[in-house]
């Protein structure tokens, strides 16, 4: 018997990297878990992959009326779906800035609004947002992400604000720069990968980049009813980015 028996989840980008370390963890732990995601074929079992394109509302509504056609119920909702942006202010145009904000921001939005009707529901009903530390600290080359997690941040708060008396607690988790697959693009993409790998590392106290099982447990944390007074709660993940301040090794 796990925390999250007869509990049921829908991870949206649940068919990689973050997304599915949280799915797997849930599902280890009892819960019956749907990975909502463009890439659902890539899913498999026990998780169930549903199809989903958090950039378009219909989808969103079937996505979420099929998983409550599964499993009879939805408890948790993780709002993890995203896309990355490099550059500076000036470095974006006006179509890249609505894109990335449309999937990491209203994309959210989207999904927590249909699943609501569910989660009010569900004696154990719970939201995590995967944020990021570039909400709250200033990174070079990010101003277009930066942006769209900060909202999420927000969006978070006061989410959690209109919907604690419902029973829904609405929480994120904030990683630093994790090993996943957009990192890894990355890094293809780079002059130098072993260099720029390091320069990443480097950037985190810890001197290494995030697992997304690291993530991931602190996601599921969030979700789980052990975390039941928890609620407009965000949790770094991030090798001490947000809050150390070392001196130099000499």
């Amino acid at each position: 018997m796990g925390d999250f028996d007869r509990l049921a989840a829908a991870v949206t980008g649940g068919a990689s990297g973050i997304g599915l370390a949280v799915a797997e963890l849930l599902a280890a732990r009892g819960a019956q878990v749907a990975c909502l995601d463009l890439n659902a074929k890539e899913v498999g079992e026990p998780l169930v992959g549903v199809q989903c394109d958090v950039t378009d509302d219909a989808s969103v509504r079937t996505a979420i009326e099929t998983v409550v056609e599964q499993f009879g119920r939805l408890d948790i909702v993780v709002n993890n779906a995203g896309i990355g942006a490099q550059g500076t202010v000036a470095d974006n145009d006006d179509s890249e800035w609505h894109r990335v904000l449309d999937v990491n921001v209203v994309g959210m939005a989207r999904v927590s609004r249909a699943a609501l009707p569910h989660l009010r529901k569900s004696p154990s009903a719970a939201i995590v947002n995967t944020c990021s530390v570039a909400a709250t600290a200033g990174i070079p080359q990010r101003v277009l992400y930066s942006a769209s997690k900060g909202a999420v941040r927000s969006l978070t708060m006061a989410m959690a604000a209109d919907h604690v008396h419902e029973g829904i607690r609405v929480n994120c988790v904030n990683p630093g720069t994790a090993d996943t697959p957009w990192i890894g693009r990355l890094l293809d993409r780079a002059d130098d990968p072993v260099a720029e790998r390091k320069a990443l590392e480097a950037r985190q106290p810890m001197g290494r980049l995030v697992s997304p099982h690291e993530v991931a447990s602190a996601i599921v944390y969030l979700a789980s009813p052990a975390a039941g007074a928890s609620t407009g709660v965000e949790v770094f993940v991030d090798g001490g980015m947000q809050n150390l301040r070392l001196r130099p090794r000499t």
